[in-house]
């Protein structure tokens, strides 16, 4: 049947807007509803106080006092006679028509408002409260006489954080109050329930400081986390009201002490955690006083991550992580929360400029969420890490370097700690495809600009960083991430072979190491001897380097050859130098291999001949380096003798070649110090540490120069402009005096 044109009207100018009224007039109801359930309780909690006054025949209120007392939500029920108010000067509209206006403001308001506390974030929701937002703006502008009303009586209907926490009772454990006769003021009251914005003192706060830490006392807990909440964004230019406002430096630093330090003890006062054998951690969510404590911690959380993503002091933000560990098992419940947290935990442990301590507390808080977790919170701890992980090794020097080392290390200890390892795989095969899907599109798309995509530092970084994963936790067969060893090592060798130019050597070798780490802890073999000897094998070693007085590149700092560099001698020695390192480090890992003769045999007839072509006096052929000729003799040497070594052993077996448990038994009981090429890559090893010592030693005396320089030169930047200052002052006072003396 077809819609008649009034219908059609109907719905396209009032449909919506009834839809939105029924709406906005359910969850009135429903707020109402709730609103006498509690009051029922409080009634029952009280032994039916409110009954026996009721009984007792207490005295009437005057139309007056009714009105002033009674709350939004029995004003918005009706059903009551409107008391008359004594006219007002001035020609103000009459009280009918403010009542309609201030009535159909607040229904609008409450549109969009949840009723319960609960995380879901839906698409309606924050358009609800993108409404209810400009609905109070608009109640602000036409009416702050109704809105400020709202603000000292029913924050709850105003929404936000505040609101929540204006909900909160006194404490239990306080003595209740005596009613006070009319007429006179509850000085504590009205300091509480003051102006909106109050100026903080020293005394307010070390009041509030002696009644959570005697009595740990839920009222002043809540007015701390007010004032916290204004601390945290006194430093911005925004149109935020806040209950206290703070100018005094002493009150500021005062109340983010207590607010830390004493806000996690009242907590665990009145809501102790249980923690079982395992370090999982259990709050009593369903408890009346975790309902109570849930507005403070909101509150209180929100407020530290708005802190951890602006603090620069190193002491403040330690404090500031220190005092969230004890808050992390009321924050289980409250997803939203904790990935907010897992992500300004994770901004600060990845900033370069944060000092170490402050970094590793930042840590510890990762580590706290991914033990007491669930696999939910587990997973995005671990996309947050690995995400700032990345961030936080884009720039990377000689001075940053320790601390992408720090985070690499500490941040392969969380998919350790995920126990059964399914989360820890299902993450770390993820982030390894996205490598992959990278590595591929760059070889399938060979474009001038494609292979940047893959040689920059943060690629070649998150293949270290799964290296060292793999490593930790995938030595034993059982180990679930296991599997993850094929995979990260195609994704490498790819990686490395991608551009075989002498330009990026030094990516390759970092690459290799990588590798080795993998070959090293879970004994897997990876051929990595044909990716070396393709370096000795290339233009940039075969021939005749030019001399060059350029320092020599930091190979463990750099993953691409500044042109200069290249066809040096200065060059050509440390690629030799890397090569041959890395050479004997891979073979020294199967020194006591029973096929240890027929691994290395390839590599060294190939060795040997690239020694014969290097070392030729004829004109235009040979590279005429005898440092690097001299090194690889000594290593091809050196192998031929752990060959003979190996070979002179396993003469002396009396089994078969098909007894696995006796070849994986064959020499276990040697020291691998104790093969000849054990003994020299050992001794290369100390000799390269003694030489990292000195180099490091001196690039913090560098550094300290620096730093001395530079404040030096501020210093003497702040005398000159001082001197300046008092000259200007001077030539004032001269032209002031010659000014008098002309009159």
């Amino acid at each position: 049947m077809a819609q008649s044109k009034a219908t059609k009207k109907f719905e396209r100018n009032h449909l919506k807007d009834t839809l939105e009224r029924r709406k906005g007039q359910k969850k009135v109801k429903q707020k109402v509803q709730l609103k006498a359930k509690q009051k029922a309780r409080r009634v029952e909690e009280n032994g039916g106080q409110a009954a026996i006054d009721e009984a007792a025949g207490a005295p009437k209120k005057t139309a007056q006092n009714a009105f002033q007392d009674m709350s939004v939500d029995d004003f918005f029920q009706g059903g009551f006679e409107v008391p008359e108010l004594p006219k007002q000067k001035g020609g103000k509209r009459k009280r009918a028509n403010a009542e309609a206006e201030d009535e159909s403001a607040s229904e609008d308001s409450l549109v969009g408002e949840p009723v319960a506390g609960d995380d879901a974030d839906s698409a309606s929701d924050s358009e609800d409260d993108v409404d209810h937002k400009a609905q109070l703006e608009a109640l602000a502008y036409n009416d702050p006489e109704f809105h400020r009303y709202l603000q000292e009586n029913e924050p709850e209907l105003l929404g936000g954080e505040l609101a929540e926490i204006g909900e909160i009772s006194a404490d239990e454990d306080e003595p209740k109050r005596k009613k006070l006769k009319k007429g006179q003021a509850d000085d504590s009251d009205d300091e509480m329930e003051g102006a909106v914005k109050n100026e903080l003192n020293m005394a307010t706060v070390k009041r509030w400081s002696a009644a959570m830490t005697e009595q740990y006392s839920l009222r002043a807990a809540k007015e701390v986390v007010l004032a916290f909440r204004a601390a945290a964004h006194v430093s911005e230019d925004d149109d935020k009201e806040f209950k206290y406002s703070i100018s005094d430096p002493e009150v500021y630093h005062q109340l983010l002490t207590i607010a830390l330090q004493h806000i996690p003890t009242v907590f665990q006062h009145h809501l102790p955690v249980q923690e079982g054998k395992s370090g999982k951690a259990h709050v009593s969510t369903e408890s009346k006083k975790f309902k109570t404590l849930v507005p403070l911690l909101r509150s209180q959380v929100t407020s530290i991550i708005h802190l951890l993503d602006n603090l620069s002091d190193p002491a403040t933000l330690r404090l500031t992580l220190t005092s969230t560990l004890p808050l992390l098992p009321y924050l289980l419940s409250f997803k939203k929360l904790v990935r907010d947290t897992a992500r300004a935990a994770a901004s600060v442990w990845s900033t370069s400029s944060t000092a170490e301590t402050t970094r590793i507390a930042a840590f510890l808080l990762l580590r706290r969420l991914t033990v007491i977790g669930d696999n939910s919170i587990r997973e995005n701890v671990l996309k947050s890490t690995y995400q700032a992980l990345v961030k936080g090794s884009r720039n990377t020097t000689v001075h940053t370097m320790p601390g992408v080392n720090l985070m690499k290390n500490s941040a392969a200890e969380l998919w350790g700690l995920c126990g059964d390892g399914g989360v820890a795989y299902t993450t770390a095969f993820t982030f390894i495809r996205q490598l992959a899907i990278h590595l591929r599109t760059s070889i399938t798309h060979n474009s001038n600009e494609s292979y940047k995509t893959v040689y920059n530092w943060q690629y070649i970084h998150s293949l270290d960083f799964w290296s060292r994963v793999v490593s930790s936790h995938a030595v034993e067969a059982a180990s679930p991430l296991r599997p993850l060893i094929y995979p990260l090592v195609q994704v490498t060798t790819g990686a490395l072979r991608l551009i075989p130019t002498a330009t990026y050597f030094p990516l390759r070798f970092q690459l290799v190491r990588s590798l080795l780490r993998i070959t090293q802890t879970t004994g897997t073999y990876i051929p990595l001897a044909p990716a070396l000897y393709e370096v000795l094998a290339s233009a940039e070693m075969r021939k005749a380097p030019k001399s060059a007085t350029i320092k020599p590149l930091d190979f463990p700092t750099a993953i691409r050859a500044p042109k200069a560099y290249l066809k040096t001698r200065v060059y050509q020695d440390g690629v030799g130098e890397q090569t041959a390192e890395l050479l004997g480090e891979f073979f020294v890992l199967w020194a006591k291999n029973i096929a240890f003769p027929e691994l290395v045999l390839p590599l060294l007839i190939m060795l040997k001949r690239w020694l014969k072509d290097a070392s030729s006096r004829t004109s235009g052929k040979g590279n005429k380096n005898q440092k690097i000729n001299t090194a690889l003799q000594v290593l091809v040497q050196k192998l031929e003798a752990n060959s003979r070594f190996v070979e002179e052993k396993r003469a002396k077996v009396d089994f078969s070649p098909n007894d696995r448990r006796g070849v994986d038994a064959f020499l276990k009981d040697l020291e691998w110090t104790k093969t000849p090429l054990g003994a020299f890559i050992f001794g290369q090893r100390r000799v390269r540490e003694e030489r990292a010592k000195v180099v490091e030693e001196g690039r913090k005396e560098e550094e300290r120069r620096r730093v001395a320089g530079d404040t030096k030169e501020r210093g003497k930047k702040k005398g000159v402009e001082d001197d300046e200052e008092e000259e200007e002052e001077d030539s004032l006072e001269t032209s002031e005096l010659d000014g008098e003396e002309s009159d």
